[in-house]
């Protein structure tokens, strides 16, 4: 069954594909999309942290093991001004010129900030199509999210990463109304 909400957002595990997947269905759509995703940052094969990267073209660093910061998740100092900074216009951006805005992801280092917040529900109340993740671990604000009416949550695993895409590309061509 094609998911007929506005918003569908993948969880699951860390390194299931999430972020892989939402690229994937982006580079296959007709749509315009904008928005960001993250991405590691690895030096010589270990994660050193994490980048933010517009569908327009800018990066930031989200958070890093370098970073001092009061804000932290695990060894990772997380840089908010990067992240109001970039990711927050990118998501502003994405409501007012695009078809479907992408929020890849909703997760601890990104709930540190009110703004990012506010932009995530200013998304999802704009009537747009919202594509994105969410922690998959229990945190109240991202549960109220993930309780949201206008919300399809779809758990991804290493099994039904080709089904979780088919279906995607669906829910992203299907005609609104």
């Amino acid at each position: 069954m094609v998911a007929t909400k506005r918003v569908y957002l993948l969880t699951g595990m860390p390194g299931t594909g999430k972020t892989t997947i939402i690229r994937e269905a982006l580079s296959r759509s007709e749509r315009s999309a904008g928005g960001f995703y993250t991405e590691e940052i690895r030096v010589k094969g270990a994660r050193q942290g994490f980048q933010i990267v517009t569908l327009d073209g800018e990066t930031a660093i989200l958070a890093h093991i370098e970073i001092h910061s009061p804000y932290r998740v695990s060894k990772y100092g997380v840089d908010l001004s990067n992240l109001e900074r970039v990711a927050v216009p990118a998501i502003e951006r994405a409501v007012k010129h695009h078809d479907i805005v992408v929020i890849d992801e909703i997760g601890k280092m990104e709930l540190f900030s009110s703004a990012f917040r506010e932009a995530v529900m200013e998304a999802m109340e704009s009537g747009k199509l919202v594509l994105g993740t969410i922690m998959l671990k229990s945190d109240p604000w991202a549960d109220k999210i993930k309780r949201h009416p206008a919300v399809e949550l779809i758990l991804v695993d290493r099994t039904n990463r080709q089904q979780v895409l088919r279906r995607l590309l669906q829910w992203m061509e299907s005609p609104r109304s």
